[in-house]
């Protein structure tokens, strides 16, 4: 038996990093990989396609988005669906899943504890669904199987030791342990919430298909589950994204002018494709007049699909001696600055480049 798994698409995202012509693009593409999705579950032939939830957002989506979902669910009857809703797409009477006229081949999880559907004569896929987008329960404490069969597992949580290298931003959601799932009688936990990919011996994590933040490692996509006749689980990913999101540091050190900047940012995303965030660092010249908003794919690198910028450990190369050898205002600024014997050598260089800047009258670079 085969499952094509796939979850934490997250439909209608914000995209907050980006502005806002590529956040829609961003938008538009993550429904193309979802097309990708389904047409992979056909192409592959698989007993069901099933979700591990976070498959929209549940305080943005739009009845356009239903719509889009009903039709592409639709065209793949009678391939059952499955979708176990997550922490951002709970199960609620304002849910998308509630208002959608939804064809007879998807079934959506409605229930906080697990509940079977029969895939085939010995084959169970026991699924469940958060009720609300926060303090949702283990699903797997107290339950176990009782009858004779292969059974799965389809929910949205965190599995509790994959949990400790996830990203610390994430709250654990419907907590568990991983050996719980033999433990409850159950083969196999198709799983969703984790964007990082997990293949672990009981349970399986597919990472969310298209990147969504930067940052993002690992080979996600959707996850072609295959199921022995004992219950033994094999597993192939594969590749469903549009476009690749990646992260480059670009150095500044001894840069005296704005073009020598956009140059080596230049050089520095001439060999990726997609989403480019760049992290400008070094040290460079008082002169430079650098704004970060400056930097966009026409200006670098036009066969990017967007760029995001953000200072790093960028600061500006003053000459402090020089400067407090000064008879100027600006001279008698530094060796007060300097002679201030409270002030930490951290806070120091803060003040005086900000006291330096200012004085300058520039406003462009935010110190660090």
């Amino acid at each position: 038996m085969r499952f094509l798994l796939f979850s934490d698409l997250h439909l209608d995202t914000p995209f907050r990093w980006a502005n806002p012509d590529v956040g829609r693009n961003r938008r538009r593409m993550l429904r193309e990989t979802l097309r990708r999705i389904a047409r992979l579950a056909d192409e592959l032939r698989v007993e069901a396609l099933c979700c591990g939830g976070d498959l929209y957002e549940h305080e943005r989506f739009s009845p356009d988005t239903g719509a889009f979902l009903r039709v592409t669910f639709s065209e793949l009857a009678p391939m059952p669906v499955l979708i176990a809703p997550g922490n951002h797409d709970w199960h609620g009477s304002a849910s998308l899943y509630e208002q959608v006229d939804w064809s007879e081949n998807v079934h959506v999880f409605s229930e906080d504890r697990l509940t079977p559907v029969c895939i085939t004569d010995g084959l169970t896929i026991w699924g469940a669904a958060h009720r609300a987008p926060a303090s949702t329960a283990n699903f797997l404490e107290g339950f176990h199987v009782e009858r004779g069969g292969v059974h799965l597992a389809l929910f949205h949580g965190s599995e509790q030791a994959s949990f400790a290298f996830q990203e610390q931003a994430k709250e654990p959601h419907a907590p568990f342990r991983a050996d719980q799932v033999p433990a409850a009688g159950l083969h196999h936990a198709m799983l969703g919430h984790f964007h990082i990919p997990v293949d672990g011996k009981w349970h399986t994590y597919p990472g969310n298909p298209d990147p969504l933040e930067f940052g993002e490692e690992g080979e996600r996509g959707a996850v072609l589950v295959i199921v022995a006749e004992g219950g033994s689980v094999s597993r192939v990913r594969h590749r469903v994204a549009l476009s690749t999101v990646s992260d480059v540091s670009v150095n500044l050190d001894g840069v005296t002018h704005t073009e020598q900047v956009f140059d080596r940012v230049r050089r520095a995303v001439a060999p990726l494709e997609g989403y480019v965030r760049v992290t400008l660092t070094g040290e460079v010249d008082p002169d430079v007049d650098l704004r970060p908003e400056d930097i966009k794919p026409e200006t670098v690198a036009a066969h990017l699909e967007g760029i995001a910028v953000r200072l790093g450990t960028l600061s500006i190369a003053y000459d402090i001696e020089e400067l407090a050898a000064e008879h100027t205002v600006r001279g008698k600024f530094v060796r007060d600055v300097l002679g201030a014997k409270q002030l930490t050598e951290e806070r120091r260089r803060r003040v005086l480049v900000t006291g330096l800047r200012a004085l300058d009258g520039r406003n462009d670079l935010e110190v660090r």
